[in-house]
């Protein structure tokens, strides 16, 4: 074999371990923060909160909601609500959501539903989009905007001059704020503006003993390797910061009953 040929084999050898080395750490350790804590042994709860909750989509595919309702147990606790998603950008809805948003108050759970933010498509595009193909009633969370992206041609007030055009329309028709999830570190950086801080924040946060976002929230993510009954494969658990009796309050209805 030619010495260059050999060079050219070592080379490409060392160039697959190193992208395989890459992807461990991009997948299983960077992104989330000891991820691989989550795949030995059993899950790892965080202490002191006793409202437990999940967030799913079409990923997690035909839910057995009986035995969901029956049967999951997270740290010793019942599920006590459920968040759908809804909607993406300005066209699509997830294709189990209105299965999952109907069974989900068939079996008592407090349920929401979320629209998950694309760069490639309006504010006000998507924030009617939202409202058209989901009907929020008394009794279910706020509406919620998964925001996780920054356009990167686009300067960050003008970033959150759009965020917050969606907000205000949705507001608008439900008369509550509506709650914002992102990742902490993103919140930081692109949601800093004193206005966010009137909305109530479902902070993304893995594998970590305490959340490290400071500011005030209500709803904590704290894995997206949760595993229950009725539900094949991973699906996120969430706490929620408070009581069940908080968490009433905050639903539609309630909120628009308090006294100003």
């Amino acid at each position: 074999m030619a010495k260059g040929t050999r060079k050219g084999c070592l080379l490409g050898a060392l160039g697959v371990i190193a992208l395989y080395i890459w992807a461990f750490y991009y997948f299983f350790v960077g992104p989330t923060g000891f991820r691989w804590r989550a795949l030995y042994g059993d899950a790892k709860y965080p202490q002191g909160y006793e409202i437990h909750g999940i967030d799913i989509s079409h990923y997690q595919g035909i839910i057995d909601w009986r035995r969901l309702k029956a049967n999951a147990l997270v740290d010793g606790n019942p599920l006590r609500f459920v968040i759908i998603k809804g909607t993406e950008g300005s066209s699509r809805i997830d294709p189990n959501f209105i299965d999952n948003f109907e069974r989900s108050r068939e079996y008592g759970f407090i349920r929401g539903a979320y629209h998950f933010w694309t760069n490639s498509s309006s504010a006000r595009s998507q924030a009617y989009h939202f409202l058209d193909k989901v009907r929020l009633e008394d009794g279910d969370l706020p509406p919620v905007l998964d925001i996780e992206h920054v356009p990167k041609d686009v300067s960050v007030q003008d970033f959150q001059t759009d965020v917050l055009t969606w907000l205000h329309i949705v507001e608008d028709k439900y008369h509550v704020k509506p709650i914002i999830y992102t990742y902490y570190k993103f919140k930081k950086k692109y949601l800093s503006a004193p206005v966010f801080d009137d909305y109530p924040y479902w902070i993304a946060h893995y594998y970590v003993d305490k959340i490290e976002y400071k500011g005030t929230w209500k709803f904590w993510q704290h894995t997206d390797t949760g595993q229950l009954p009725g539900i094949k494969g991973n699906v996120d658990l969430n706490v929620y910061n408070g009581t069940y009796y908080d968490l009433l309050q905050l639903t539609i209805g309630r909120q628009k009953d308090e006294p100003n």
